[in-house]
């Protein structure tokens, strides 16, 4: 193992043991910049709370291409057995996203030392990616006058694809992740007299079948959408039919044109068979992370820089797309840029755990490769 690779493996073990959930990544934030200060590379802190972004200049050119790494561990307690296991009950780096960080710092520390482009290499590491805020934070503070770039690319580890190979597809790679409440006021009553009732139980059950017609029959053939309903609330008993329902769920997809049909289709569904029973309603339907849409160029980038550092055998240009969510989709509604995988499975179950596992730890071996792709891409976009 390379000593580059050691000195990564340390870091991420470091911050594996001390994970922080959404907008209290200050120690994290804290170890990034002492770490690029380190290399000699321009650093702000506090920007959209924890965030912090790295800026390193080499000779005269104007262009900026930006990495990204999100900083935020989950609400998850650890259950694995590692030597580093996570100090912070009921936190822990179950995502990757020490793995990330990581990968960033190590891209940071190859251009710092080889300083083999022409332009400026910026690093951005990102708050609160899990409950899709972060972003919008380091957005809403400024992010893009402040720091302004010409494109941005970021890496998802995803133990589902071979560990050294990296997966990016044009277009949708990640879906949205839109939020409904539906509340159904009827008249409750005794179950032995439901004639007596308008029964939002009944309603609730038509209107949750109905809600899967519209991937069945709105959305196109080869059009991905999810409409998933999640929770369902009553003030009902046993022997009381309720007068109040509440349903909640989950919508995904890849493009704004979808989830306004969702959200208009939903809705008349809500209200019209209401209606048809004799009930009121209250509808609210939230969008929480934008659609991830890759930009063409920029995955024909991705593509080349990974094929010229692994080869082109270990990448797949056109792998499926994504139907969790990824809050670096706000990043490529204001500019350019490309998300991918980095695979990072070994062939053991008893080590492939998926994401979110209370067992899963990144794969260390994966740290230099993902780090020699992204300083390979800004090499290759900000070439002399």
């Amino acid at each position: 193992m390379s000593e580059l690779n050691e000195i990564l493996k340390a870091w991420r073990h470091e911050l594996h043991r001390h994970p922080e959930t959404a907008f209290e990544e200050t120690r994290t934030a804290a170890f990034v910049a002492e770490r690029l200060r380190e290399m000699g590379i321009e650093v702000h802190t506090g920007i959209g709370g924890t965030g912090v972004i790295g800026r390193l200049k080499v000779g005269d050119g104007h262009k900026v291409v930006a990495l990204r790494a999100d900083m935020d561990a989950i609400a998850l307690t650890e259950t694995g057995t590692v030597s580093y296991k996570s100090e912070y009950e009921g936190k822990m780096h179950g995502c990757g996203h020490d793995g990330h960080v990581t990968t960033v710092l190590g891209a940071a520390k190859l251009l710092s030392e080889s300083r083999d482009f022409n332009g400026t290499a910026q690093f951005l590491f990102q708050p609160a990616e899990e409950p899709g805020k972060g972003a919008h934070a380091m957005i809403d503070d400024g992010l893009f006058e402040r720091f302004p770039m010409d494109e941005i690319y970021g890496q998802h580890n995803n133990p589902a694809y071979p560990a050294g190979t990296v997966n990016i597809c044009k277009g949708g790679f990640a879906s949205c992740e839109d939020n409904f409440k539906i509340e159904i006021h009827g008249r409750g009553g005794h179950a032995s007299a439901p004639e007596k009732t308008v029964d939002p139980m009944v309603i609730a059950a038509q209107i949750i079948l109905a809600l899967q017609t519209i991937p069945s029959r709105n959305a196109g053939a080869f059009q991905p959408v999810v409409v998933s309903c999640t929770e369902l609330f009553t003030d009902g008993a046993h022997n009381a039919i309720p007068s109040n329902v509440t349903i909640l769920g989950d919508c995904r997809s890849y493009s704004k044109e979808m989830q306004a049909l969702i959200e208009t289709r939903m809705r008349d569904l809500v209200e019209h068979i209401c209606q048809a029973y004799g009930a009121t309603w209250d509808f609210l339907y939230t969008h929480e992370f934008a659609p991830t849409v890759n930009w063409d160029e920029q995955v024909d980038a991705v593509i080349q820089a990974a094929s010229h550092v692994l080869g082109a055998e270990k990448v797949n240009g056109n792998c499926s797309p994504f139907m969790a969510s990824e809050d670096f989709g706000a990043f490529l509604e204001k500019v350019p840029g490309a998300f991918f995988f980095m695979g990072g499975a070994v062939g053991d179950e008893s080590r492939d755990m998926p994401l979110h596992n209370s067992c899963f730890d990144y794969n260390d071996d994966t740290l230099e490769t993902g780090a020699q792709v992204f300083a390979q891409l800004v090499r290759e976009r900000l070439a002399r």
